[in-house]
């Protein structure tokens, strides 16, 4: 009876201590996404979440933000630099997405891509050009501000890719081989003349 007892013990303190490791993990994860990662992205133009200058987008110069990237985790070979519009009007892109700029094969040592710059190889935007193109939200349906997301990938490998490659193409490519991610969110409300 003794032994049971002991036995019962053991089990529920295995059971309590899995469940603590389990919603240790959880809480961790949702601080990083998915990923156990200090890759960071950020801008020195805008804060996350905040509104991005009229200098990066169809109002200004359509230049491309300044981004920093630190945190590259160990054993990346490659980082990939995705950004799009999830709020487009499904009018106009049955998807509600538009791919405003694709960048892969950016060298793991790389802190920061300067504005008007690129690295790596660019892939193809949502119109099909080889490049960046900014905010340019359409003022006459809603939502008239639009979230722009720039997600940072680090790969474990170097992606088998050209610069014909689109999104759809590098996330194909990068499947299994993501070891850190970050992401970093503007917005924008075109300019009504």
């Amino acid at each position: 009876m003794r032994n049971a007892l002991v036995v019962v013990g053991i089990g529920a303190l295995v059971i309590i201590i899995g469940i603590y490791v389990i919603k240790i993990m959880n809480l961790s994860s949702s601080d990083n996404g998915p990923f156990m990662s200090s890759l960071s992205l950020t801008s020195p133009a805008f804060g996350n979440g905040a509104s991005m200058p009229s200098h990066f987008t169809c109002d200004g110069a359509n230049s491309s933000p300044a981004l920093l990237i630190s945190g590259v985790p160990e054993g990346a070979k490659s980082l990939a630099l995705i950004m799009e519009d999830p709020d487009v009007p499904k009018v106009l892109r049955p998807d509600g997405v538009f791919d405003h700029w694709v960048l892969f094969n950016i060298s793991p040592t790389t802190t920061e891509i300067p504005e008007g710059g690129t690295v790596g190889t660019e892939g193809k935007n949502g119109v099909g050009n080889n490049r960046y193109t900014g905010p340019c939200p359409p003022s006459q349906y809603e939502p008239s501000e639009h979230r722009y997301l720039f997600r940072l990938y680090a790969l474990d490998t170097e992606l088998p890719l050209t610069e014909k490659a689109s999104k759809a193409d590098v996330l194909g490519a990068m499947e299994g081989h993501i070891i850190g991610q970050a992401e970093l969110m503007g917005k924008y409300k075109k300019v009504v003349q």
